[in-house]
């Protein structure tokens, strides 16, 4: 990749990484039900399930190259599927001190990271966009895979940590803060499946 498009690389891993998203949003929900220790555990399966979906991401649009997009469109359904089954799990929880869906775990950071359509997506695309019209080398787009990690673990930590200073006023207002949550978990769901 042309240090040049360094820049738009890094304005893309901002604005994807730490937009709303179902990753952010599930860890502002775990943190405002389980408190900092237990969202960070979970924080944990969040990075290990990132780096295992990058890896696996990596390999296959280094093997299928460009002609991996033509199956993906369907796997976005299944990302917008996901999503409105979580949203849902959110919004039945309104209010409650501890959600019904979801529990706050390493495996369960884990699940939602491998099952992130919206990473998922912007990883490949990251990597048909800065990486492959300028190197086929593995290694190329592992180091672009690392610095992904801002985008998808970054954002999500920060999600997290916003939510761990503002826990106070999030439980003032829980039943309304777990509406809004459902309802951006259901946007992205939209947007998946329409885009």
């Amino acid at each position: 990749m042309p240090l040049d498009l360094l820049p738009a690389l890094m304005l893309s891993i901002v604005l994807v990484g730490y937009s709303p998203g179902p990753a952010n949003l599930f860890a502002l929900s775990m943190v405002l039900r389980h408190g900092r220790a237990g969202a960070l555990q979970m924080w944990l399966g969040l990075l290990a399930g990132y780096s295992c979906a990058a890896a696996i991401c990596v390999v296959a649009v280094h093997f299928a190259g460009l002609a991996f997009g033509s199956w993906i469109g369907h796997i976005r359904y299944l990302g917008a599927a996901y999503l409105l089954w979580m949203a849902y799990g959110v919004y039945a929880a309104r209010g409650q001190a501890s959600a019904r869906h979801g529990t706050c775990s390493f495996w369960s950071g884990f699940v939602v990271q491998m099952t992130n359509a919206k990473m998922l997506l912007f990883e490949m695309t990251v990597y048909s966009s800065f990486v492959l019209p300028y190197s086929d080398r593995l290694a190329d787009l592992f180091v672009v895979a690392a610095l992904l990690t801002l985008a998808g673990p970054g954002g999500n930590l920060a999600w997290l940590l916003a939510g761990s200073f503002l826990q106070g006023l999030f439980a003032r207002h829980r039943r309304t803060a777990d509406v809004l949550t459902a309802c951006c978990l259901a946007a992205c769901a939209l947007w998946i499946a329409l885009a």
